[in-house]
């Protein structure tokens, strides 16, 4: 039964993240979305930073933070409540989750079989190569069908 909900919450985050991943968002600027927004409104780093209840300095200093990425996402988020803005994190995988497993899988399974492949290679007792994939694909569903955190 649990196996079943598994499937099911892979499916719904794929599916939501399906529809992250085709939207094709935009890079963040050079200078960081907080000055190019700061910026484009027509703000002084000395506005924000009294809206902030900081000095102009630290703006200058988390701005330049955000645009080489070692700025906190509470940070971040400070800022941007204070920009009237919103803050969006998603990590987006490249490919879709379930591909994502089955290429796990299938590593795993060649990773187990390569040995044994080779062994019987030496012997002079190599099995065909259609009987090699069929079973590197049987031995792929059976990993896939055990539990998730065994891929890892």
């Amino acid at each position: 039964m649990k196996k079943k909900y598994a499937n099911l919450r892979l499916h719904q985050m794929d599916s939501t993240l399906g529809k992250l991943r085709d939207a094709h968002l935009p890079s963040p600027p050079s200078i960081g979305w907080v000055k190019a927004i700061r910026e484009s409104l027509g703000m002084s780093a000395s506005t924000l930073a009294r809206k902030l209840g900081v000095t102009p300095h630290s703006i200058f200093k988390l701005e330049k933070a955000e645009a080489s990425e070692k700025i906190t996402l509470a940070t971040l988020r400070k800022l941007a409540n204070v920009l009237d803005c919103e803050l969006q994190y998603t990590l987006v995988p490249r490919k879709p989750l379930e591909e994502l497993l089955e290429d796990r899988a299938m590593s795993l399974a060649l990773e187990r079989l390569r040995p044994i492949s080779h062994s019987m290679g030496l012997e002079d007792q190599a099995v065909e190569k259609s009987a090699s994939k069929k079973q590197l694909q049987l031995l792929a569903k059976e990993i896939l069908d055990g539990p998730r955190r065994n891929l890892w």
